[in-house]
């Protein structure tokens, strides 16, 4: 990828990244932990910072996921780079 993001890019992927790994292992825990209410609760407040910070991503970088769950400005922006998996 030739093109050079800002370091605020960077910082902002990363924290995205590290959020939904701590949502992937909250869930697996409360798959057999149904009932821990503290686990819950950790597990909605990570869930609007993600929300949160996908927003402010979006706006900022643009169109973040795909298949209606983003949306694009005008015109289409689809195509512009880099993806966030290709940096």
């Amino acid at each position: 990828m030739s093109k050079k993001m800002p370091p605020e890019y960077y910082e902002l992927l990363e924290q995205i990244q590290a959020v939904d790994f701590v949502l992937v292992e909250l869930n697996l825990y409360l798959d057999t932990h149904p009932n821990d209410y503290e686990a819950i609760q950790q597990y909605n407040n990570f869930a609007k910072e993600s929300k949160q910070l996908k927003k402010i991503y979006e706006k900022q970088y643009g169109p973040l996921m795909n298949y209606g769950r983003s949306y694009s400005d005008y015109p289409w922006n689809w195509d512009d780079a880099p993806w966030p998996w290709q940096v």
